[in-house]
């Protein structure tokens, strides 16, 4: 990996080829070039729109150092995101490192869906003017805050186990402005972290649990870097699913909705296991690369 220069500063055109030459033909970097335009741009603090400006502009030491240090990071193999520590979802930007999941565009099809039924009960006749969302294994925040920016009505609970990913929640907490005032966090496993009086009162429960089975593979880039709590549900693959479909039932409100994240070869399983909890109008819906990604269903 080159060396930081101590002679004359370089310009950030000449960092951005030498990052697409290193990482070109590296296994795990399928696109060379969005990724060192992603490294380029966090190392110069320029947003998306900044690139093409900043290219001509010269690179401060400490700015090259950390564009080298990324640079190192991936070519190790470690993901993009996790490198440039920050990662967009639907309307935010939210930090991540290897303490979260990598927010992924199947997911945030699952945030639409929950923000489809926050808005439609708050907008319905007699509707609930505070709609009250539960996000169970929140992670980075990703679903959780996402719905409390794009519905006003929303009064979001978002929940862990882990208490280091709620650290990666609270910070992009601390970024959401005036909606972080409607989101609360809460440590603990799937419904046990809740406060107790709202068993019975919620409007929605939200969820990407943990759906791969130990005997399943996972790319390496996954596997190796992503925190397994996350990932890996147990032998069978449905058991973090059982438990969020269990609690489902006996927490939500009459008429309220589940919205659940799926493994696509499993989702209709899914579907078979809410319609068996007492769940009605279930359904399954497909991510954008047309796969059955997402398990909805209606308490009587």
């Amino acid at each position: 990996m080159p060396v930081v220069s101590t002679v004359d500063a370089v310009c950030w055109r000449s960092l951005y080829d030498e990052a697409r030459q290193c990482l070109a033909g590296t296994d795990g970097v399928d696109s060379p070039d969005i990724d060192a335009r992603r490294i380029v741009e966090a190392a110069a603090g320029a947003a998306p729109a900044e690139f093409e400006s900043v290219l001509d502009e010269p690179a401060t030491k400490r700015a090259a150092a950390w564009f080298y240090s990324m640079l190192e990071r991936r070519g190790a193999g470690e993901p993009l995101q996790y490198v440039v520590g920050s990662w967009s979802f639907r309307t935010l930007d939210l930090m991540v490192d290897r303490r979260v999941l990598i927010p992924r565009p199947e997911t945030e099809v699952v945030a639409g869906f929950a923000a489809d039924e926050v808005a439609n009960r708050s907008i319905a006749p007699g509707g609930d003017p505070e709609v009250i969302v539960v996000d169970l294994g929140t992670g980075s925040g990703a679903i959780a805050l996402s719905v409390a920016a794009e519905c006003p009505a929303a009064r979001v609970y978002a929940t862990d186990v882990s208490a280091d990913a709620l650290a990666v929640a609270s910070a992009n907490l601390a970024g959401l402005g005036r909606a972080a005032a409607r989101v609360t966090l809460h440590e603990g496993d799937w419904f046990e972290a809740l406060p107790g009086a709202l068993q019975g009162s919620i409007d929605v429960v939200v969820s990407n649990p943990p759906y791969i089975g130990t005997g399943e593979e996972l790319p390496a880039v996954v596997a190796d870097w992503e925190p397994a709590v996350a990932l890996w549900s147990g032998p069978t693959g449905r058991e973090a699913v059982e438990q969020v479909v269990a609690g489902a039932s006996e927490w939500l409100r009459p008429g309220g909705a589940l919205v659940m994240e799926a493994a696509s070869h499993r989702a209709q399983e899914s579907a078979t296991l809410v319609s068996s909890a007492g769940f009605e109008d279930v359904r399954v819906e497909r991510d954008l690369a047309g796969l059955e990604r997402v398990v909805m269903g209606r308490l009587p």
